[in-house]
């Protein structure tokens, strides 16, 4: 390899499997040396996953859907299949992150899975589909957390419709805070998570509490709480339970994205893993102590429909509380736990960024990859993923269904870019990953990797429908259609420029 970030391979691969190789080496092994700090552990990377999932976020900002979807018994009963879906996504990538420990992540899985001529550009395109629903995803967070705000001054504001230039406006002033406290807070960001692991936790128990005992718009009855099912809203009939999988969905979408991380953390051939694996059971227990309660508690599904801002969250949290100081006070506790989201979110998503400019894949790639040494932080790759941000909340300016297929299109993409490396795992008889430190047992990663590659393909089709039918222009569902304009955007950046002009670095061949 050419990059700045490139070593001559030294030791043989064999130190990586058994574990005797430290994490110099291990980058060494993979083709690459070390540059940032690894300055986490297991916990701090584990409660950094919970801060990407935000669950009362991650549930409650797209909880409209589940309300188009049925109401509670899509809420529930989709919260209790997730936990074996996303467990299978998890430890499906869990096993690739062991064998491979590099933030580079699916894009340099796919080029040591893949064989033949094709893998280097299988790997490109992969690239720049990580690359893509990394940059999207955190999109979703920080334009999400500037919706809920103004939705939550619709409490007190009932009439009050923020205007396309105030979201803008509001969604930049995420977008600097974030960068402001990624590029100059590095050395504190481990303790960041720590403390929104444990606002999260708080905050969940606040709001089981708060709607258990006010109630104020009338608990049901169990069955009620845990069956009801309205399929006269969405107009899909059959398949309304499926649109309510949407939150539970768009909650663990980003698990993979931990990976990012794994030239940060100690010891990483076991340590990633271990924080995919178990952040899904974790996340999926706390939050049965967020969805009981709003099940139970729910006001009319069709009033919850015309809820200021399309946000169900803030009306449901206003209703059930009888106050608009109730339901301000539990809205503020799911925005300060966004606003660590969207500092996780973002640090992932710049290292996201280094790394594939690392290995020369991205125009301006030697700035791109570019690590301040003062710092410890990819200060250019943050830069460009805030500035890319802020060119794509330009779009709902224009169109706010455009807007919208970019913001869905991050979960699509993420969940691709998962695909891809598992896939070729399991075809490949998982020969390379029977041999990672961190791995499942032959039958049960099998399993897993059904089960994950089966879920990922009905999740791509799931996030391509709109949430009611009939649809409009500005009701319709673009996100297919833009995923698909970006892979063949990077299939022809390959062939015209990054294989004649310039040619694609690809990862160093392992084996």
């Amino acid at each position: 390899m050419a990059t700045e970030g490139s070593v001559k391979i030294v030791y043989d691969e064999k130190s990586l499997n058994d574990g005797s190789a430290d994490e110099p080496e291990i980058l060494a092994v993979l083709g690459y040396k070390q540059e940032l700090k690894r300055n986490r552990s297991l916990y701090t990377l584990l409660f950094q996953s919970i801060a990407i999932a935000a669950l009362p976020f991650g549930e409650g900002g797209p909880l409209l859907s589940a309300v188009y979807g049925g109401g509670q018994l899509s809420i529930f009963v989709g919260w209790i299949m997730i936990l074996f879906l996303a467990s299978s996504v998890a430890l499906s990538l869990a096993e690739i992150a062991s064998r491979y420990p590099t933030s580079a992540g699916p894009y340099y899985w796919s080029y040591q899975l893949a064989d033949g001529s094709s893998r280097t550009l299988l790997s490109f395109i992969n690239g720049w589909v990580w690359l893509i629903g990394n940059w999207t995803i955190t999109l979703s967070v920080n334009f999400g957390l500037a919706s809920l705000i103004t939705a939550t001054a619709a409490i007190y504001h009932p009439d009050f419709t923020a205007e396309p230039w105030q979201l803008l406006l509001i969604f930049y002033a995420i977008l600097l805070v974030s960068f402001v406290i990624c590029a100059f807070g590095n050395r504190f960001l481990p303790m960041v998570d720590i403390i929104c692991a444990g606002w999260t936790a708080v905050s969940i128990f606040i709001i089981f509490i708060a709607l258990s005992a006010k109630a104020a718009s009338g608990r049901h009855s169990a069955s009620y709480t845990l069956g009801n099912y309205d399929t006269s809203l969405s107009g899909w009939g059959g398949f309304t339970f499926c649109i309510g999988l949407l939150p539970a969905a768009y909650t663990f979408s980003a698990i993979g994205m931990i990976s990012a991380m794994a030239e940060e953390v100690h010891d990483p051939t076991i340590k990633v893993p271990q924080a995919m694996a178990y952040s899904v059971p974790v996340l999926w227990f706390f939050g049965l102590f967020f969805v009981i309660p709003i099940c139970a508690t729910l006001p009319p599904l069709l009033d919850i429909t015309e809820a200021p801002g399309a946000q169900a969250l803030p009306y449901i949290f206003h209703t059930v509380m009888g106050t608009p100081g109730g339901g301000l006070g539990l809205m503020f506790l799911v925005l300060v736990v966004t606003l660590f989201c969207s500092i996780s979110i973002t640090v992932a998503a710049s290292r996201t960024t280094w790394a594939f400019a690392r290995d020369d894949a991205m125009p301006l790639s030697s700035l791109w990859s570019k690590v301040n040494r003062g710092l410890g932080v990819p200060v250019w790759a943050l830069l460009l993923v805030t500035v890319v941000q802020m060119l794509l909340g330009l779009i709902n300016l224009g169109s706010t269904s455009a807007f919208t297929a970019f913001v869905s299109v991050g979960v699509q993409a993420l969940q691709v870019s998962y695909g891809i490396p598992i896939a070729l795992s399991l075809f490949h008889k998982r020969t390379q990953v029977s041999q990672a430190r961190w791995k499942l047992p032959s039958i049960v990663g099998i399993v897993s990797n059904v089960v994950a590659l089966c879920w990922i393909v009905f999740e791509v089709v799931l996030f391509s429908m709109p949430t009611a039918l009939p649809v409009d222009q500005t009701t319709m569902n673009y996100a297919s259609v833009v995923l698909m304009g970006f892979m063949a955007i990077a299939a022809a950046w390959y062939i015209i420029y990054a294989r004649k002009e310039r040619p694609y670095d690809a990862p160093y061949r392992l084996g």
